[in-house]
């Protein structure tokens, strides 16, 4: 009846394992992309970032060593070769999803998919020429873009996160409008670089996801880059004048070489006229789904930054992805609840589950229990002591209701906590767990035995 019992649209890390795992449970699957295989996270998010990011590290670290003993002589970077190695790797990755959808039997279709009824799609191919695709069950897999608001200069110096990967240069000084993750991230990767850089957060502070202790920790850490960080009040009279970018924080004025804008992102639905299939889109452009990812119309199923309320993460799409494909073959899957996030600054930080200030938005009775990298021996040994790792729990029952962890390493550190959480471990188990010494991760050892006031490695108090 359908060419396809399962079409994905989008080919990202929400597309591409729906369609993977479709196949896998024996359903003939098209995957339609109108970019580039792997999407945002790998072409121009994720992957890209976190590239540059260890280039800006390992510059920092051979310009800093000296209180390990090691003298480096003339350390310096080339900008141009970090990108053309950041260039280099997505390629092979690209290659990769490529070779695994091929692998598992899935077509491959490139264009701009639109739908025409709840099991039809049509693709506008880079040809021009127009292919109809028909299957029993969709998923829509299509992200999302940065936005950009409509009163800021027409101008290539103010850019987008996207737009500022292509740049073979970077610029020696460089504002940012958004002291959210990405705005952050890249600050932190310019400074580490050299380059003077000032964030700009409307907000009473920068991320503000975070508890306010793992915030301070964060922003000091930035300041000691060099990043100005300015929040509380917006950047306005954005302007740009013989090469500058200018604009006025608080009757001050501000200029750089450049404008980078990281004040959040737009779900990927208008141009899928999701009408004509009569799937219900809220205010904001996003999907409201079931725990399956499936719409308001039993054939279509959503994923990732599409879906109302879904926290933007590659792997919560990647996961959203399998439990959708998953339903879409009729077995009685459901996405997790739990995810964990990670952020790429310096330092690191990891959270997961709930925050003490989310808890104290619900009216909720917690515990915290935090241990410090400063009374870690492998966080001396790798000279990474600031920071800590911090537990939420019930306090009568100890049940782990969240955790944060800010610090070397803490986009690692903090799998162990997802993985405690999800499976509903008490602060005790992970206190009577033994943890590997010296390690990082042992810290998460060691905030369990504060929460009983049985902490050995900390002075009395």
């Amino acid at each position: 009846m359908y060419d396809f019992d399962v079409i994905v649209i989008g080919a990202g890390p929400g597309g591409y394992p729906a369609a993977i795992r479709a196949a896998q449970l024996g359903k003939r699957t098209a995957i339609v992309e109108r970019e580039a295989f792997g999407g945002t996270c790998l072409n121009w998010g994720c992957i890209p970032t976190k590239t540059l990011i260890a280039s800006a590290e390992r510059y920092r670290h051979a310009a800093h060593s000296e209180a390990f003993g090691v003298t480096t002589k003339g350390a310096a970077f080339d900008y141009a070769k970090m990108v053309a190695r950041k260039c280099d790797i997505v390629a092979k990755l690209v290659g990769g999803i490529q070779s695994l959808l091929k692998s598992n039997g899935v077509e491959m279709v490139r264009g701009a998919a639109r739908f025409e009824d709840a099991h039809r799609v049509s693709v506008v191919q880079p040809d021009g020429s127009a292919r109809w695709l028909s299957a029993s069950a969709i998923i829509i897999a299509a992200g999302s873009d940065s936005a950009m608001p409509g009163f800021l200069p027409q101008d290539k110096r103010v850019m987008d996160s996207r737009a500022f990967l292509d740049l073979t240069a970077l610029p020696e000084s460089l504002l940012i409008l958004g002291g959210g993750v990405i705005g952050c991230e890249f600050a932190c990767m310019a400074a580490m670089l050299g380059a003077k850089v000032t964030v700009v957060e409307m907000l009473e502070d920068i991320v503000m996801v975070l508890d306010r202790d793992v915030r301070r920790v964060l922003r000091r850490r930035m300041e000691a880059l060099g990043v100005e960080v300015l929040t509380g009040a917006p950047l306005t009279g954005i302007a740009v004048k013989r090469g500058k970018v200018s604009g006025t924080f608080n009757g001050r004025k501000l200029s750089g070489d450049a404008l980078l804008v990281a004040v959040g992102r737009k779900p990927n639905t208008a141009a899928l006229d999701l009408a004509r299939a009569g799937v219900n889109v809220d205010e904001r452009g996003t999907i409201p789904v079931d725990a399956q990812g499936r719409t308001n119309v039993a054939s279509i199923f959503a994923i990732g930054d599409l879906v109302t309320g879904s926290i933007q993460l590659a792997h919560a799409a990647t996961q959203q992805g399998v439990a959708a494909a998953e339903a879409a073959a009729g077995l009685k899957s459901k996405a997790e609840s739990i995810c964990p996030a990670c952020i790429f600054t310096s330092p690191e930080i990891g959270l997961v589950g709930l925050t003490e200030a989310k808890a104290q938005q619900q009216g909720r009775d917690v515990k915290v229990a935090a241990f410090p990298f400063a009374a870690l021996g492998k966080a001396m040994a790798a000279g990474e002591t600031d920071g800590f790792v911090k537990w939420v729990a019930d306090p009568t029952t100890g049940q782990l209701l969240g955790a944060q962890a800010i610090g070397c390493h803490a986009t690692e550190l903090i799998s162990e906590a997802a993985v405690a959480i999800r499976n509903e471990l008490t602060i005790d188990e992970i206190g009577r767990a033994i943890h590997c010494h010296p390690t990082l991760s042992e810290s998460w050892m060691e905030a369990a035995h504060v929460f009983h006031g049985a902490c050995i490695h900390l002075p009395k108090r």
